[in-house]
């Protein structure tokens, strides 16, 4: 076997394994900022061992799309895991397949399919949520276009493990404005994308203030669990992309050997939990923005990256 398809399998199995901690890592975090006790940090794990283990409800109205939107879902954000610097910063087996472009409309697809689940149902929570979902994707999308834009512009590539080199030599280049601005831009795009406050709440579970979590309000069983791991996993696999290409893209593995590549999982761990804190403070600071509200954030977002891509041309 080819030495670079045994780190991708290495990567897939990382954001596989170590997504539901990231986010049982976030929920503990909030518990004790607001003086909680809250669920230990394995709860996800035991959530989804329940979940896997009971039997799962489909209505007879549904169609194919609500069968397979789980599983659409959850093997999306490991398809993106083949494209990113996970865990090397040298390209990989599949790491020419696509370019950054390419791994969002993959993200995108996953959104897609579970919004048309959610409109599958019956159930009038369902829809109500798809749409506000697409609401803030289409204004979303943009801003993904214009971070996308300006870093390919300064990287001349399309190309995550491209891009990624580009920020590392020279050092100098993190300081620059138009870098800091990017980074805003997509912090606050990460926050919209993942269903995180200010734009919404992911421990809300009043039907009508719902965004993200509505689409799979009608899984059970194997459903809701892929669900709720493949969110999980797209949530961890945009802090890699953040992470890795445009904040820290040091840390990775250097050496084409399987101890390096292990050595990197701690260090890139370590620089999540030190994002889950930045999270932390965000989500602890900010109330959930109204509705159309949104708009404003998401617009603030855009300008921003706009005002990046203006500095870094001109």
């Amino acid at each position: 076997m080819d030495d670079r398809i045994l780190f991708n399998i290495i990567q897939a199995l990382t954001v596989l394994l170590l997504s539901p901690l990231v986010k049982g890592l976030l929920d503990r975090l909030k518990e004790r900022v607001q003086s909680r006790r809250g669920p230990t940090i394995w709860q996800p794990y035991r959530d989804l061992w329940k979940l896997f283990s009971k039997d799962e409800v489909v209505s007879d109205q549904s169609s194919w799309i609500f069968r397979a939107a789980p599983y659409i879902v959850f093997t999306m954000p490991l398809f993106v895991t083949l494209l990113i610097p996970a865990l090397t910063d040298y390209p990989l087996f599949f790491a020419f397949m696509s370019d950054m472009l390419g791994a969002g409309f993959l993200l995108a697809l996953g959104g897609f399919f579970a919004a048309l689940a959610a409109v599958d149902t019956t159930n009038p929570y369902g829809p109500m949520g798809a749409s506000r979902t697409r609401m803030v994707g289409f204004l979303a999308e943009p801003v993904f276009m214009i971070v996308f834009f300006t870093i390919s512009f300064v990287a001349g590539s399309t190309i995550p493990y491209i891009v990624q080199q580009q920020w590392v030599t020279p050092p100098s280049n993190f300081f620059e404005p138009g870098h800091v601005l990017l980074m805003i831009a997509f912090l606050m795009l990460l926050l919209a994308e993942t269903g995180r406050i200010p734009v919404d709440s992911a421990t809300g579970h009043f039907e009508l203030a719902m965004i993200d979590e509505s689409k799979g309000l009608e899984y059970s069983g194997r459903g809701a669990a892929l669900m709720k791991w493949g969110g999980a996993m797209k949530f961890m696999v945009l802090q890699l992309v953040f992470l890795n290409v445009l904040v820290t893209p040091w840390g990775l593995a250097t050496r084409a050997s399987v101890g390096a590549v292990l050595l990197a999982i701690p260090v890139v761990f370590l620089k999540i939990v030190i994002l889950l804190l930045v999270l932390t403070a965000i989500e602890s600071s900010l109330a959930k923005l109204r509705l159309f509200r949104i708009t404003e954030f998401l617009g603030a977002a855009f300008v921003i990256a706009t005002i990046a891509m203006i500095t870094r041309v001109f």
